[in-house]
This record gives structure tokens, sequence and C-alpha cells, in this order.
């Protein structure tokens, strides 16, 4: 369902200048045969990103996964850029979150960054659903213009496509533009948020559920701490 999404993101990402890295050990890749399912993940050495990481669920009909973070440097203080894409094709339910993930919540931080993003979800109606997400507070390192969806194929063929492009366009013309302006917070402050997205979000990601049920218990919490969030586990 989302190969499409991960080649244009990875083929974007290698445009940038981004090399592969290594993955911790036995964290790349898993299979469960129980549930035929298998994951695999990716991290990536991008110019002006500290890290950005790449994670991609197949489990057939009943669930697809692509999920995506990406953390700037510590000199620039723009939001960094979250992906969830689900997909339940028993169902045919869709489920996305195109976010860029503010660090912090001031009218000035967000009239600086975000103005790219308020774009996209008056472009895409079809993604710019109120509903608010369960295991978040949407007032702490999610935008108010996140691209969110609960729909169907619908959703999932037409508008999912053209937004996914349009939304890494804009990432990178934000980036881009931090380059080339200066940071209102020092490289300490930055990190301690950072760090703080990792620590808040690994205590309500409903996805290591997921994982745990795919998984087992033991391999998912190393994922959750050493890979999706590792300032969470060094706490």
């Amino acid at each position: 369902m989302f190969d499409p999404f991960l080649e244009e993101l990875h083929q974007t990402i290698k445009k940038r200048g981004g090399k592969q890295i290594e993955v911790p050990n036995g964290l790349d890749a898993n299979q469960s045969l129980k549930r035929k399912s298998t994951i695999r993940s990716w991290l990536w050495d991008v110019p002006g990103f500290r890290r950005w990481r790449v994670t991609r669920l197949d489990a057939g009909d009943s669930l697809q996964v692509l999920n995506s973070v990406a953390y700037p440097d510590y000199n620039f203080d723009h939001p960094l850029m979250g992906v969830d894409l689900l997909w339940f094709g028993n169902r045919q339910k869709l489920v996305a979150v195109l976010d860029f993930q503010p660090l912090v919540q001031n009218s000035d931080y967000l009239d600086r960054h975000l103005g790219g993003l308020k774009e996209l979800n008056q472009k895409f109606p079809d993604l710019n659903g109120e509903e608010t997400m369960r295991s978040f507070d949407p007032n702490q390192y999610f935008s108010s213009w996140l691209l969110f969806c609960r729909g169907g194929a619908d959703q999932a063929q037409t508008s999912l496509p053209p937004a996914f492009s349009d939304f890494l366009k804009a990432y990178w013309s934000l980036h881009d533009k931090a380059q080339n302006g200066e940071s209102s917070m020092n490289v300490a402050e930055v990190k301690q948020l950072q760090d703080n997205y990792d620590i808040y979000s690994a205590e309500r990601d409903p996805a290591h559920g997921l994982f745990t049920s795919h998984f087992g218990k033991e391999w998912s919490d190393r994922f959750l701490h050493e890979f999706l969030f590792p300032a969470s586990g060094q706490q």
C-alpha cells in the first residue's frame, strides 16, 4: 500500500545527500510468522539533520504502516517532520498524520515556521480533519494545521498521494529557509526540546502495543527506546 510513498521519501532523502547508516543491532528488521508480518527500518544521515528514521510494517491485507521522523540539527530550531500512515485493508480504513511538529507553541515560532503547512491544510480538505488524536495532547509537539485523516480508500487513493508529495516539498522548503535564517534558540535549548519530544512520545506512542502484538515485548521495548525515541532510553 505504501511502497510508492516509501520510495518517494527515500529518493528525496538521497537527492539531498542522505546516506544510510547502521540501525541498532537486531532492530533493522523482524518477522512475525504468527501474524505474517514483516517490519523493516532505515536510518539516514542527511545534511542539516542529526537523525532521520523510517519504518515500514507490512502485515498484508490486515495492516500496512509507514512511519518517519526527521530531527533537524541542533543549530536549527525549526519543527521536526512527522509521518504516520496506517492502512487497515480488511476494514478499508486509512489513518494518516502528516505534521511539522513544533518544538514550542508560541505564536512567533508558529508564524515563522508553519506557513507552508497552513497552506496544505487548506489545499487538502480531505486531510484536515479536526478530530483530536486520542493518544496525544494536540498542544504539545503537534501543530494546529497538521494533515490528519481517518478515512477510507477514496482518501488513500486520491487525496493522500499528492498531499504526501506536497508535504515533503513544503518541509524541504521550511528547512532551506531555516538554513538561511537565525535560530531563535541556542543549541542546548533545541537539544533539550528534542529530547523531551522523545520522552513524551515514548510514553504515549500507540504503535508500541501494535509492535508488541506482532513481535513480542522484549523486541518492541528495545525498538521503542533504542530506535524510535532513543533519548527516552537515556532516562
